[in-house]
């Protein structure tokens, strides 16, 4: 009886064995399954907070870099139009000064005296021609002179009034279009602060899901050596064991059947 109940025993601790074994294989592999997934996932994860990290300095620098050409376009557009300011002015002050004097002068063509001048000097031919300014019948080539300056004058302030509306359309487009520009790449580094961060906090759990498998596969391999330990020697002997048992238990059995044969 007692040997039957130790073969029993041992069948069912051999089926514990192979069970516990089993089970403690399959963890081993979905762990270590885990583990690699959870190295990969922190690889690309720091991978990612270093590409926007570098990305979120770029468009910082790319910032500063147009808030200091906003800045420089405003320095030489405020030198410009100084600039501007000044011809204009000097070109109306000629053309104040300029215009005085042609009126004096026609004044003094309209009376007598002026037209006496002009019949004394149209006797007269200069040996050079120097301008081929017109002159109003009548008037002194001065006038003409005077008149075609003014009208110089005029042209000149037309082209640099239309040279500076341009110039001035032009910044106001440059600060308008970088300042869009700035616009869009702090919207950008606000999106990407907030990507950054939440890739360090998913870093950050899978750090922790990884020390716990880390942990929790050194806790199977530890009860995989204890299983070892414990049932190697039964498994490994498992049938010599039952087959030695079963013959001892055959021969109580004979050794009855002759005692009680004797009787």
């Amino acid at each position: 009886s007692e040997l039957k109940t130790q073969q029993a025993e041992e069948v069912k601790f051999k089926a514990y064995c192979n069970k516990e074994l089993d089970e403690n294989e399959k963890s081993v592999y979905d762990k270590t399954e885990l583990k690699k997934d959870l190295d990969t996932k922190i690889a690309q994860l720091q991978s990612l907070i270093e590409h926007l990290t570098q990305e979120i300095a770029d468009a910082s620098s790319q910032i500063s870099t147009t808030e200091v050409e906003i800045k420089t376009a405003s320095q030489s557009r405020e030198a410009e139009n100084k600039e501007f300011q000044s011809v204009v002015a000097d070109q109306r002050a000629t053309q104040a000064i300029l215009s005085k004097a042609l009126m004096k002068l026609k004044d003094f063509y309209s009376k007598g005296l002026g037209k006496a001048l002009l019949l004394q000097r149209a006797s007269q031919e200069p040996p050079v021609k120097v301008n081929d300014y017109k002159s109003n019948s009548g008037a002194s080539p001065v006038m003409g002179l005077i008149e075609q300056i003014i009208e110089d004058s005029k042209a000149l302030e037309s082209e640099t009034t239309a040279g500076e509306t341009k110039a001035q359309a032009g910044y106001e487009q440059f600060v308008k279009d970088s300042n869009g520009l700035i616009k869009d790449l702090q919207a950008s580094i606000a999106q990407k602060t907030g990507a950054s961060a939440a890739a360090k906090g998913d870093t950050a759990e899978a750090s922790a899901n990884l020390e716990s498998t880390v942990g929790e596969l050194e806790s199977l391999a530890s009860y995989e050596a204890d299983l070892h330990a414990e049932c190697d020697f039964v498994v490994k002997n498992f049938d010599v064991r039952q087959k030695a048992r079963l013959q001892e238990m055959e021969a109580i059995q004979s050794a009855k059947a002759i005692l009680s044969g004797a009787k």
